[in-house]
C-alpha cells in the first residue's frame, strides 16, 4: 500500500507540472484569458462531480463557509495562476517552478508563530539553502531569459516578483485550506476540492470580459482549438484527476512522507520545461534544484505540523 501511495503522490506531481507549461503552449493568451479558460472548465467539471451530492456536501455550509471558499479559490486559484503565467512568460518555466517549489518551505516560515512550532534555530540551515537556491534562480534567469522573444532584465525581474507572488498566494491558501476544512469537518477534503472548484468557476466568469479586452492578436481556429484543448486538459489533469490522486496518497501515506511528495511537482514541471524548450539544465539551474530539493525535505522532516497543512492543499 505504500508502494501504491508514492504512485499516487508521483502521479499527482506528474499532473501539477503540466500547469508551469501550459503557458508556454499558448503564448497568444494573456494571463486572465489563460485563468479564465482554465477554472471554467474547473468549475463545470466540479459543478458536475458535486452536482449528484450537493445537497449533502452543502449541508453543513454557512455563509462563513461560503467567503471561506471564496477567498481561497481567489488567493489559490486565479491569483495564483495568474501570476504564474507571467512568470512564466518573463522569467521562464524553470525559475518559476524552482520558485513555487519552495511552498513547503514558505508555509513553515509562516506558522513559526503557531504554537508548537519548531525552533527556528533548527531551520536555519534549510532556510539558508532554500535562500541560495532562490538567489541562483534569479542570477540564472537574468543571465539566460527564456521567453520565445526578447525579454528585457526588468521584465525578468517582474516574472522573478510574479512567481515570488505566487509562491505566497498559494502558500496562503495551503495553510487557509487546512483551517477551513478544521473548521468544517462535517465537509470531506474531496467535496471541499470540488466545492472550491465551482466557486473558482465562477469567479472565473469574471475574467472573461478582462480577457476579451486584452490585445489578443493572431487568434485564429488553430489558437482557439489549442487554447480550448489546453484549458480543458489541465483541468482535467491537474485540477481534477492531479487532486484525487493526491487525496488518495493522502490516505495511504504518513504525513511526514506526504509533505516530501511535492517535490515531484517542482522536478516535473522542471523536466517538461527543458525539454519544450530542448536543452539541458545548466550547472546553475542543477545546482539550485539540488538546493531547493535539499531544503524542502529538510523543513519537511523538521516540522510534521506544516507537512500535514501542506499536504491538504491541493491545486
Amino acid at each position: 500500500m505504500r508502494l501504491l501511495g508514492v504512485a499516487c503522490g508521483v502521479g499527482a506531481g506528474a499532473l501539477w507540472g503540466l500547469v508551469f507549461l501550459a503557458p508556454k503552449l499558448v503564448p497568444e493568451a494573456s494571463p486572465a484569458a489563460m485563468a479564465a479558460g482554465r477554472y471554467l472548465a474547473y468549475g463545470a467539471l466540479a459543478l458536475m462531480l458535486v452536482l449528484p451530492r450537493w445537497t449533502v456536501a452543502t449541508r453543513a455550509l454557512d455563509r462563513r463557509a461560503w467567503w471561506g471558499l471564496t477567498w481561497l479559490s481567489l488567493c489559490g486559484n486565479i491569483l495564483y495562476f495568474c501570476l504564474l503565467v507571467v512568470g512564466v512568460h518573463l522569467a521562464g518555466v524553470a525559475a518559476s517552478a524552482l520558485i513555487v517549489g519552495m511552498v513547503p518551505v514558505a508555509v513553515i516560515l509562516w506558522g513559526l508563530r503557531e504554537p508548537g512550532a519548531v525552533p527556528v534555530g533548527r531551520l536555519i540551515w534549510p532556510l539558508m539553502m532554500a535562500v541560495a537556491a532562490v538567489g541562483l534562480i534569479g542570477w540564472e534567469a537574468l543571465q539566460r531569459p527564456s521567453s520565445g522573444h526578447a525579454v528585457s532584465a526588468g521584465e525578468v525581474v517582474l516574472g522573478l516578483a510574479c512567481a515570488l507572488g505566487a509562491l505566497v498566494a498559494w502558500s496562503a491558501y495551503a495553510i487557509g485550506n487546512a483551517r477551513w476544512l478544521a473548521r468544517n469537518p462535517a465537509v470531506s477534503a474531496q467535496d471541499g476540492s470540488l466545492l472550491t472548484g465551482v466557486v473558482t468557476g465562477g469567479l472565473a466568469l469574471g475574467l472573461v470580459p478582462v480577457a476579451l479586452l486584452t490585445p489578443a492578436p493572431g487568434w485564429d481556429g488553430e489558437v482557439w482549438s489549442r487554447f480550448i484543448s489546453i484549458s480543458l486538459a489541465v483541468a482535467l489533469g491537474a485540477s481534477i484527476l492531479g487532486n484525487g490522486l493526491w487525496n488518495r496518497a493522502s490516505q495511504l501515506m504518513p504525513l511526514t512522507m506526504l509533505g516530501q511528495m511535492i517535490v515531484f511537482e517542482t522536478l516535473f514541471a522542471l523536466v517538461y520545461g527543458f525539454i519544450y524548450e530542448g536543452r539541458w539544465p545548466t550547472g546553475i539551474e542543477a545546482l539550485a534544484v539540488v538546493l531547493m530539493i535539499v531544503s524542502v525535505v529538510w523543513c519537511v522532516r523538521a516540522h510534521r505540523p506544516v507537512a500535514e497543512m501542506v499536504a491538504e492543499g491541493d491545486h
